[in-house]
Formats: C-alpha cells, sequence, structure tokens
C-alpha cells in the first residue's frame, strides 16, 4: 500500500520526475518525460504495479530525511539496529538520457540493505521481459527500456529484481537505473558519484541565482527548487504537478492528471521566478508559448502537453485501484477543451510583466497578444468553465470577467509604456466596459461582497485576486468586504476553500479539502489591505503544511491532517513565494528570519 502523500519526497531532472517514500521506495516514476507512461505506479495501487524499495533489512528505529541544501538531491537516513545509513537519490539534469541514481553510504557500523526492484510499464500494465547484462538488468516492453547498472549482486525471479548486500561504515554502492528506446542498446552507465556531485552543483549554482531577500527564504528557496524541477527544459514547458488521480478527497472522484503544461500556472510560476531574479525561465517560455498556440486564437487551448501537445485525451485505467482506492485513476485531462477567459488574462500579464523587467521577448509575441484580444472582444461576454474547471454547465464567472479586464488593461499599457502598435483607444473602452458591467453584475452590495458568478450567492476564492491584479485597490470597501466574506463562508479551521461544490453546479459530488493556494492568496489579501500580523499568522500555520522535506500538494484535510491532490503541485509552491514576498514587504525587516525559526520550534 502507498504511503501518505505527505510521506514522498520529489525527485527529477527538469524532463522527468520520481516520488520516493520514506520508507526508501520509489512508489511513481515516469520516464523518459513527466508525462510518458509510468513505470513505477504503486502509488495508485501497490507493489504489483511496479516500485523500486532500498531500504536496511532490519527494522528501523528512526528515518531522517532532508535535501541537500539548495538542491534537489535527497539524503534519507535510516537508523537502524546494527548501524546507520544514508540513501541519496537523485536524478542527473543533462545527462543525455533520464538516470535515477541511488547512492547507498554507511554512516556508522554495518547495515544489511535490501534491494527490490519491480519495473512495470504502460502504468504497472504491461510486465516487461527482463535479461542480465554485463553491468546488471534490462527490462524491456514495447518502446521503452530500463537498465540497472550496478555492482551488487542481483537475484532475478519472475521479473522481479532483488538484492541483499552489506554495507560497513564508510563504504558505499550504487544502483543506476537509466532509460533507453527498447530499440536501442542500454543507455551508458553514470559514474554515481561523479554524477552525485555534478548534480548538487547544479542546483546550487542555479540557487545561487536567487536574489530574494525577504523573510522566509528557506521555505521560498525549496520552492523556487522545486518550480524549477518542473519545468521541461527541452521546450520551456512548465507542468502543475508530476503525479496524476491523488485525490483531492479521500475516496473520491476528484482525480485528475496534472502532467501538463496549464497556461494559467504556468505564468503564475513564470512570475514567482521573474520576482525572485531567475529569469531564464521566461524567454525558454514565449518560446514554448508561440509554438504552442500558434493557429487561431479560437483554438487556444488552457493546457497542453510538455512541447505542445494539444490532443490530451481523458481515459481511465481501471487496472489501477487508485490512492487509497481513489478511483477512477485517469490519465490525460478532458479541460483540456475548455472555455476558461481568465487565461487570456493570465498570459497578457505575465509577458507585461517580462517586459516591464526589461527581458528579451520576441517581436512575434506581441502579435500574438494582438491575436488573442482580437479574438477576446468578441468572446469575454460569453459563459465559461471558469478557473476551477468545474465539469456542470458553463457561467459568468465573475474571476473569468476580472481576468479579461486584465488582459485588456496590460494591452493598453503595453501600447502606453512600451510604444507596441494597437487599437489604443478601442481597448480602452472594453477595458472600461468590462469593469463596469463586473461591479454591477458580479458584486453584492445587500451583503458587501463579489460573489462566484454573475448574480449568484456563492463565494469564490479567486476573487481574493481582485486587488493582486490592479482591479480594485486594496482598500476599497468591496474588496473589504470580500476578504470578510470568504474568511466567513470558506474557512475551514482557519484555511481556505476555494468554493463550496454540489453536483448540480459543479458537474461532481461536493466534498474537497482546503485549497493552499488559495489560502496563500488570503495571506496576499490580507498583507496588501493593512492586516500584517493576521496574514504573517496564517501564513505561519500555512508553512506548518509543508511535509519534512518542503513540499506541498494542492489541498490539506483539516480533520484528518493529510495533504491531498498532485503532488507537489506548482500552484502551491508559487502561492507561498509570493505570499512570502508581499508579506515581507507588508511587516518589514524585523520578520527577516523568524519564519526559518518558527520552522525549527515546529519541527
Amino acid at each position: 500500500m502507498a504511503g501518505r502523500i505527505e510521506d514522498y519526497a520529489f525527485i527529477g531532472d527538469a524532463r522527468c520526475a520520481a516520488l520516493v517514500g520514506r520508507d526508501g521506495s520509489v512508489d511513481w516514476a515516469c520516464m523518459p518525460r513527466f508525462d510518458s507512461d509510468a513505470c513505477f505506479a504503486a502509488l495508485l495501487g501497490d507493489e504489483r504495479h511496479g516500485r523500486w524499495q532500498l531500504a536496511p533489512c532490519d527494522a528501523t528505529r528512526a528515518t531522517r530525511r532532508c535535501y541537500r541544501q539548495d538542491s534537489l538531491v535527497l539524503e534519507t537516513t535510516f537508523a537502524a539496529e546494527r548501524g546507520v545509513v544514508r540513501v541519496l537519490d537523485f536524478m542527473p539534469p543533462g545527462s543525455g538520457t533520464p538516470h535515477l541514481v541511488r547512492v547507498v553510504e554507511c554512516v556508522k557500523g554495518a547495515v544489511a540493505m535490501a534491494m527490490d526492484l519491480r519495473i512495470r510499464f504502460g502504468y504497472g500494465a504491461v510486465l516487461p521481459w527482463v535479461q542480465r547484462t554485463s553491468g546488471g538488468v534490462t527490462a524491456l516492453a514495447g518502446p521503452d527500456a530500463l537498465s540497472l547498472f550496478t555492482d551488487v549482486p542481483l537475484t532475478v525471479e519472475d521479473a522481479t529484481v532483488s538484492a541483499e548486500f552489506t554495507v560497513a561504515e564508510g563504504q558505499k554502492a550504487s544502483l543506476v537505473l537509466g532509460w533507453h528506446p527498447s530499440i536501442e542498446a542500454p543507455a551508458r552507465s553514470v559514474d554515481a558519484l561523479r554524477a552525485l556531485d555534478d548534480t548538487d552543483a547544479f542546483w546550487r549554482g542555479w540557487s545561487a541565482q536567487c536574489t530574494y531577500e525577504g523573510a522566509w527564504r528557506e521555505d521560498v528557496m525549496r520552492s523556487l527548487i522545486t518550480l524549477r524541477a518542473l519545468t521541461f527544459v527541452p521546450t520551456g514547458g512548465i507542468i502543475a504537478a508530476p503525479t496524476t488521480s491523488l485525490p483531492e478527497r479521500l475516496g473520491g472522484v476528484r482525480n485528475w492528471d496534472y502532467r501538463y503544461c496549464w497556461l494559467r500556472d504556468a505564468t503564475f510560476t513564470l512570475l514567482a521566478l521573474m520576482g525572485s531574479g531567475l529569469r531564464e525561465a521566461a524567454a525558454s517560455w514565449c518560446g514554448w508559448l508561440l509554438r504552442a498556440v500558434a493557429g487561431h486564437p479560437s483554438q487556444l487551448q488552457i493546457m497542453y502537453g510538455p512541447s505542445g501537445e494539444r490532443r490530451l485525451s481523458e481515459i481511465e485505467l481501471p487496472w489501477l485501484p487508485g490512492y487509497e482506492g481513489a478511483a477512477p485513476v485517469r490519465i490525460g485531462n478532458a479541460a483540456a477543451g475548455q472555455l476558461q477567459l481568465d487565461v487570456f488574462g493570465e498570459v497578457m500579464n505575465c509577458i507585461y510583466q517580462a517586459r516591464e523587467d526589461r527581458m528579451a521577448i520576441e517581436e512575434e509575441t506581441w502579435h500574438l497578444q494582438r491575436a488573442l484580444l482580437h479574438f477576446l472582444e468578441k468572446t469575454w461576454q460569453e459563459p465559461d468553465s471558469g478557473i476551477w474547471e468545474v465539469r456542470g454547465p458553463r457561467q459568468h464567472f465573475t474571476h473569468s470577467k476580472v481576468m479579461s479586464w486584465v488582459a485588456f488593461d496590460r494591452g493598453v499599457r503595453a501600447i502606453e509604456r512600451f510604444g507596441q502598435d494597437g487599437p489604443l483607444e478601442r481597448w480602452r473602452e472594453i477595458r472600461d466596459e468590462i469593469h463596469r458591467e463586473v461591479c454591477e453584475k458580479g458584486f453584492d452590495p445587500a451583503r458587501n461582497t463579489f460573489t462566484q458568478t454573475y448574480g449568484g450567492d456563492a463565494f469564490d476564492a479567486s476573487l481574493l485576486r481582485i486587488p493582486l491584479v490592479g482591479f480594485l485597490p486594496p482598500d476599497d470597501p468591496r474588496v473589504t468586504g470580500t476578504i470578510r466574506a470568504i474568511q466567513r463562508d470558506l474557512s475551514e479551521d482557519g484555511l481556505i476553500l476555494r468554493y463550496r461544490g454540489d453536483a448540480a453546479r459543479d458537474g461532481l459530488p461536493a466534498g474537497e479539502g482546503v485549497f493552499l493556494a488559495c489560502s496563500f492568496w488570503m495571506v496576499d489579501a490580507l498583507a496588501m489591505s493593512g492586516r500584517g500580523e493576521e496574514a504573517r499568522a496564517l501564513f505561519e500555520r500555512l508553512l506548518t503544511l509543508k511535509n519534512d522535506v518542503g513540499l506541498l500538494s494542492e489541498e490539506y484535510h483539516p480533520r484528518e491532517k493529510r495533504l491531498l491532490g498532485n503532488f507537489p503541485q506548482a500552484l502551491s509552491h508559487v502561492a507561498l513565494v509570493n505570499a512570502a514576498r508581499h508579506l515581507s514587504a507588508a511587516v518589514g525587516p524585523a520578520a527577516r528570519g523568524q519564519g526559518a525559526q518558527a520552522r525549527r520550534a515546529v519541527g
């Protein structure tokens, strides 16, 4: 049975990724890309669906994990009966073909280790042909092959590779698993110890470029590293999470595939990276955007594959029982075909901010922006599926209209500030028209709050972004009234739900955890409206929800005290970074360093 979501750590090489449990088992891995078929899928089933476990043979008295400072090298230390052993897990960036490297080093005494490797291609459905090689074993099926290189003696039986070996104090053993096409010879193994040094140096070098100097730097840095690792380096696409079908409700059906590039989430990620001085991803992403959305704006999708793929057909995998029985397990995502008007605003805002930061933007980018706004002129008045991708009927979501306003506002600013060519007066008129309509139809004066939909009575935490995008100032009574309404009606144990769904409105059974990004948005809104101490208290509370290696999923269950949803979730980490920046500005230098002290006290 898979561990709790918070029991996993994330490793990756910015092309593919794996999740490693506290028990030393790799229960999820997709190679050679984030969206490839999983070769280890025990996360959504059990060991029969593929895993790679490496841990002491004897029971362990204690397990401690951490990432090496400012890197994505995971260290898991097991205190066993006869000694202490450390396992280092990582995926070397830029190694040509993906490799998952595991280095075992004995710290004290002598520790007997057990290794159990069960490669199951096709999300656990395909049993490979396993054959011995001079350097270890190779498992292949269909187009995929994985080769294990190691000096550890191996046993092969029924497509399962196992080993038992002992490391004494000062000794090391390494195991390297490399992917390669099945029609080719096994990829040359990397030197594990050299790859360890190179991987450590790569991440430290990247992290050193960060200019963030506010409070909670350690927490911010871990989130930024996670976001960088979710960037598909060959193209610049940024995925939302490296997993699929981790449930938003334990035992529920809200199980989606997040291994794709949402335009919205990608723009959020870029803004967080750019705001921390990490600018390299922006130019790469703009190039990805131009390629991905090439064609008529009416064909714009809200998400694409890592290389810009458009066909993301959603299917169910009946042979996988799902995480803790949460079925169905889905791959692909039908939401790719939805109309979500807010995406236009997010894209326009991100490119505007990139220009503000004096980044080199391709000339063709403005032609794309003009085409998007030309299309939006004809569609902003239509109902859509909204930011939360409801699978019920389209509605006039207030947040979608606000972000349509953002799209035209940034278009107007681009002309005024950067001298771009465009229909300035027409865009100004549309911008002002949207603003008037939102304030008239999306606001309930009797309750002094904006509502989820025009004329509706429900609330939506996405409305917390109204002051963040400049639609209204943070001290506007309509904004402060909306903040109070969301605190009152969407709060569970002090944390924020994105909305209260129901089958008629949502198209799905009601019930999910609190949404972590929305809770961070509340921090932003409180800080910007002058409630700095309240904002800091909420932020510190949210930091305690991170797992032991600093990672967050999409949602959290306050009563069960469990992380929920796909993991690690880019949107949650983006929201953490932005909240830390807003809060640092609001509370001033006195808060510097307090975040790390609080985290150590909690730990």
